[in-house]
């Protein structure tokens, strides 16, 4: 019984590894050309909170420099009138 030769440089997997495709970040204000960000609509807000309340960062939303200022800016007017919660257990 003669088994196959391989060759150094050649890996063989059990299973075919797996590529994961990360998908391209947009600013989602740019594209549907929002160009006030209103700290009335508590729910839209929430999009940019963690679990905690806190505000996400631009790195995970994606949303760019002049919008992330305006979101962070809602976000702290909508807490001082109490529409947000500045700290919370399970906010979502």
């Amino acid at each position: 019984m003669s088994t196959p030769q391989q060759t150094p440089n050649e890996i063989r997997f059990l299973n075919p590894p797996t590529v994961d495709l990360k998908k391209k970040k947009y600013c989602r204000f740019k594209k549907a050309g929002i160009k006030y960000v209103d700290y009335k609509d508590a729910e839209f807000l929430k999009k940019f909170l963690n679990e905690q309340g806190k505000i996400l960062p631009r790195r995970l939303t994606g949303t760019s420099l002049k919008f992330q200022h305006k979101v962070s800016q809602a976000v702290k007017r909508a807490r001082h009138l109490a529409l947000l919660p500045y700290v919370t257990d399970l906010l979502k």
